[in-house]
C-alpha cells in the first residue's frame, strides 16, 4: 500500500490533512452555529450551509483553468493564504447583528474561493506524480492514501471542535454563541501548519506544480501525450456521464453535516454509557485504527522485525482500550457534531482492507473497474439511508419532536444507528470518491486536465447545493420520506451509471 510511492504523495497529502483538519472542524459546527447565533430556521440554516459547499466546490473548475495557465503551486498558495483570512474572519466575535452576518457572508466567500484555488489544483498535482511509466500503476492506491489523510484530519475536527467550546466556556466564562468562535480559531492555525509543511517539502513535488511534467530525477522532460479530437471528445463525454452521477451522490452524502446533524441533535439520546461510550473519544478511535493497521503489518510484512512491530503495536492498543474501558465514567454526554467522527475514522480504517479486497481482485483478475466502482457505491449509499428509514419509523416529525422536548415528553433512539449509517456510506464513499478522483486524473486529456478536475468539483457543488431539498423538507414531513427520497435518488444515480457502462469502461 505505501511501498514504492515517491514522497512528494507523502508531502501533498500532509498538507491537505492540515487543510482539512481546519475546514471540518468549522463544518462540524457551522449549521448549529447559525441557528444558535443567527435564530435562523434549519431550511434557511440548510440553505447557507448548501450553498456555502456549492462554491467550495464549484470554484475549483476555476481555479483549474487558471492553474492549466498559470501554474498549479502558483494557485495552491493563494488558495492557503485566503483560506486563512477567511477564517479570521469566522473567528472574531462580533455578535449576532447585520454587520456579524455580512462578515460571515464575506469569510464564506473567502474561504470557498481560497479552498478552490487549493483543492483541485492539490490533487491534480498528486495525479501529475504518476504521469511516469515508474509509478502510473500505482495511481489508485495512490488517491486511496491521499484520500484517507484527507480523512485523518476530519477524524480529530469535531472532538477539537467540542472541546475547544467547551474550553473556552469553563475558561473565559464565554456564551455557547462566543464560543463557537473559539473553535473557528481552530481552523486559522491549521491553515498555518498546512503552509509550512507544503513549503518544507516541496522540493519533492515542484516537478508538478507547473504545465511541465518532468521525470522524478527533474532532469529529462516527458511528453504530453496528443489525443486526436475524436479521442478527447469520448473522453469528456465519459467524464460528464460520472459527473452526473457525482451529483447525487453528494447531495446524500454531505447531509453529514446537515439533516444527519439535525437528527442526532434533535433524535437521538444525548447521553452513552458503557462500552458504547467508548467510541465517542477519537482516542479510542486511534487506538482501533492503530489494531487494523498493526494487523496487516502482522500478516503481510515479509520480515519478521515487521511482523514483530504490527504485533506490539496491536498489543499496546488493546492495552490501552482495556485501561480505558476500566476507568469508563457511568454515563457520558453525547454532542450532536461528535457524530461526524465517524465518517472519517471509518474511511482511515477502512482504506487498507478496501486496497486489500480489491488488490486480491486484481490479482484474479477481477477487479471492478473504477465506474463500476461508482455505481456500487451509489448502491450502497442508498443501503445507508434505508438504515435512516428503519431509524425513523414510529418518530414524531421535527417540529412535533420540538413541541415534545418542551413538554418533557419526547423519545430518543440509540447513537448507534448513526453510527450505522455512517458506516454503510463511508463504504459508498470509498468505492466513489477516491477511485472517481484517480479516474479523472487518469482519463481527462492532458491539456485540460485542470478543468477536468474542476468538472469534478462542479459536480460536488452542485450535489451540495442541492443537498438542501432534505432540509426545507425537514419539519412537518414524516423523517422516513426525508430519508426516502435520498435513497431514490442514490437507486436511480445507480440505475443510470449502470447503463452507460460500456461507454464509461471503453475510456477507463
Amino acid at each position: 500500500m505505501f511501498e514504492g510511492q515517491p514522497k512528494g504523495l507523502y508531502a501533498l497529502a500532509l498538507a491537505n490533512t492540515g487543510e482539512r483538519f481546519g475546514y471540518y472542524t468549522m463544518l462540524a459546527i457551522f449549521v448549529l452555529f447559525l441557528k444558535a447565533n443567527f435564530g435562523l430556521s434549519p431550511g434557511f440554516a440548510g440553505t447557507i450551509y448548501s450553498t456555502f459547499l456549492a462554491f467550495v466546490y464549484f470554484l475549483p473548475f476555476i481555479g483549474g483553468i487558471l492553474a492549466d495557465k498559470f501554474g498549479y503551486g502558483k494557485m495552491v498558495t493563494i488558495g492557503i493564504i485566503a483560506m486563512f483570512f477567511g477564517y479570521v474572519l469566522l473567528a472574531l466575535p462580533l455578535g449576532s447583528g447585520t454587520i456579524a452576518l455580512a462578515c460571515m457572508f464575506l469569510a464564506l466567500f473567502v474561504i470557498s474561493t481560497g479552498t478552490g484555488l487549493f483543492k483541485g489544483n492539490l490533487q491534480v498535482m498528486v495525479g501529475n506524480l504518476y504521469d511516469t511509466p515508474e509509478y502510473a500503476s500505482k495511481r489508485n492506491s495512490a488517491f486511496s492514501i491521499f484520500y484517507m489523510a484527507i480523512n485523518i484530519g476530519a477524524l480529530f475536527a469535531p472532538t477539537a471542535a467540542v472541546t475547544i467550546m467547551e474550553y473556552a466556556q469553563t475558561r473565559f466564562g464565554v456564551s455557547v454563541n462566543d464560543s463557537y468562535h473559539f473553535a473557528f480559531a481552530v481552523a486559522c492555525i491549521s491553515l498555518i501548519v498546512s503552509m509550512v509543511i507544503y513549503y518544507s517539502f516541496r522540493r519533492t513535488f515542484k516537478h508538478v506544480e507547473g504545465n511541465t511534467k518532468l521525470t522524478n530525477d527533474n532532469k529529462t522532460t516527458v511528453a504530453v501525450e496528443e489525443l486526436s479530437s475524436r479521442e478527447t471528445k469520448d473522453r469528456i463525454v465519459a467524464l460528464c456521464l460520472v459527473f452526473a452521477v457525482v451529483i447525487f451522490f453528494w447531495m446524500a452524502f454531505h447531509q453529514n453535516g446537515l439533516t444527519l446533524t439535525y437528527f442526532a441533535d434533535e433524535f437521538t439520546a444525548k447521553s452513552s454509557s458503557g462500552l458504547e461510550s467508548m467510541m465517542f473519544d477519537v482516542w479510542n478511535l486511534v487506538a482501533i485504527i492503530f489494531i487494523v493497521y498493526g494487523s496487516f503489518s502482522l500478516f503481510q510484512s515479509v520480515s519478521g522485525k515487521g511482523k514483530a512491530i504490527g504485533g506490539i503495536v496491536i498489543l499496546l492498543a488493546l492495552a490501552f482500550l482495556g485501561y480505558r474501558y476500566t476507568t469508563l465514567d457511568n454515563s457520558i454526554a453525547i454532542n450532536a457534531p461528535i457524530f461526524q467522527q465517524f465518517n472519517p475514522f471509518f474511511v482511515v480504517a477502512l482504506t487498507p482492507v478496501s486496497m486489500a479486497i480489491f488488490g486480491a481482485l486484481a490479482r484474479k483478475g477481477k477487479e471492478p473497474s473504477a465506474p463500476r466502482k461508482i455505481g456500487i457505491g451509489m448502491l450502497v449509499a442508498a443501503c445507508g439511508f434505508i438504515i435512516m428509514m428503519f431509524s425513523s419509523f414510529g418518530l414524531l416529525t421535527p417540529d412535533a419532536q420540538a413541541e415534545a422536548v418542551k413538554a418533557g415528553s419526547a423519545s430518543f433512539v440509540s447513537p448507534n444507528w448513526l453510527v450505522s449509517t455512517y458506516l454503510v456510506l463511508t463504504f459508498g464513499e470509498l468505492l466513489l470518491s477516491p477511485m472517481g478522483i484517480s479516474f479523472v486524473s487518469k482519463v481527462a486529456p492532458p491539456k485540460y486536465k485542470g478543468m477536468m478536475m474542476g468538472g469534478w468539483f462542479v459536480a460536488t457543488a452542485i450535489g451540495n447545493y442541492l443537498t438542501a431539498v432534505a432540509a426545507w423538507i425537514w419539519g412537518d414531513m414524516p423523517l422516513w420520506i426525508v430519508w426516502g427520497v435520498l435513497v431514490g435518488v442514490c437507486l436511480v444515480s445507480a440505475i443510470f451509471i449502470f447503463s452507460v457502462m460500456k461507454k464509461l469502461e471503453k475510456v477507463a
